[in-house]
């Protein structure tokens, strides 16, 4: 059974679904408040929670002109991709400190990088993951770089063809890493329940043969909720303290109360995947005393026959099975029987 092991916590086949709360921009540039979100993590009951690495000079250049100015029909639409991320990217002298409390209220605590310095920083950081962000799928040098480090490389599809993301995974099996989780996500922010497509969970599966999950950017919980049914091994959503804060990511972020929600609604679907059984627990063997059976239900006299009106298959459960009904009718009580006994072949004369 496929599974990757991130720290001390195994993802795949019939292990708890993993929950990851993005912190991504949400924190504001605000150390304090950035502490808060990985507390208000920990309380919504997740796994881990995630942040970026990179500045602005590392994912782009500052530049004015047609190409670098976005203009996609985003809420980002205006900003140029370098004041974009001038505003959103994290100190990098935070996150070794941020570490450290995500490890203390224990969380694990993992990143994307988006260039080389970063990684060689996560590494120094011992990060016990990576992120692939999806707009950096069709980026293979970055991709192998990360995955030679030997640990579980998690990869978002969201702007992904089916040939990038069988690039970016082969990108990681060239350099013997197989520790791959596949995440279906919808590139809009916030993204639309129509192009969610849900169905392609099952399928990443079934064409890569990895661990599978989701990264979603609904406002709404059912979407994650709904993923687990479908084999979603590992949820990513992103957390902020108060969408009124604003930033970067608000539109597209729960708040922790949400957060809570959803955590305690994958939990309880995990509990009710169950597996493919179709024994009877106790319970349900005491309910099938509600089920229908035969029984009669007017005064018989010995000798009488059986029709449909002296007999018939009511609730509850104690005659005989209703499928018998039509070899008894017509044939003939042993003995009186009161309305209200339950059926059986003991009451009925042979043939």
């Amino acid at each position: 059974m496929l599974n990757v092991k991130i720290g001390n916590r195994i993802i795949g086949g019939n292990n708890p679904v993993f929950i990851v709360a993005e912190i991504s921009a949400n924190h504001l540039q605000n150390f304090d408040y950035a502490v808060d979100l990985i507390l208000a993590a920990k309380q919504a009951g997740v796994d881990a929670v995630k942040i970026q690495t990179y500045t602005p000079d590392t994912i782009t250049i500052d530049c004015n002109n047609k190409y670098f100015r976005i203009k996609q029909g985003t809420i980002w639409d205006g900003k140029t991709f370098y004041e974009l991320y001038k505003e959103a990217y994290m100190s990098w002298d935070w996150q070794p400190k941020l570490k450290r409390i995500a490890d203390k209220a224990g969380l694990i605590f993992f990143s994307t990088p988006f260039d080389k310095t970063a990684v060689d920083f996560l590494e120094k950081m011992k990060t016990p993951c990576y992120k692939i962000a999806s707009f950096e799928i069709t980026d293979i040098p970055l991709i192998e770089y990360v995955a030679s480090k030997g640990k579980p490389v998690i990869i978002s599809t969201g702007i992904a063809k089916l040939c990038d993301i069988k690039e970016a995974v082969n990108a990681c099996r060239k350099v013997k890493n197989n520790q791959i989780i596949l995440l279906k996500c919808t590139s809009e922010y916030p993204a639309s329940l129509e192009e969610v497509n849900l169905k392609t969970i099952p399928d990443l599966f079934k064409v890569f043969r990895t661990v599978v999950g989701i990264s979603d950017h609904t406002l709404e919980i059912s979407v994650p909720v709904a993923s687990v049914a479908l084999g979603a091994k590992l949820i990513e959503k992103h957390l902020i303290l108060s969408r009124s804060s604003g930033g970067p990511d608000s539109k597209f972020s729960l708040e922790p109360e949400e957060f809570k929600v959803m955590v305690k609604s994958i939990r309880e679907v995990e509990k009710a995947m169950g597996k493919v059984s179709y024994d009877l627990t106790e319970k349900i063997k005491k309910s099938r005393e509600f089920s229908r059976s035969l029984f009669v239900i007017k005064d018989i006299k010995a000798g009488e026959v059986f029709t449909e009106e002296n007999i018939r298959s009511i609730r509850p459960g104690y005659g005989l099975h209703p499928k018998y009904l039509k070899d008894i009718l017509g044939r003939k009580a042993k003995k009186d029987i009161k309305k209200g006994t339950p059926l059986s072949y003991k009451l009925i004369t042979q043939k």
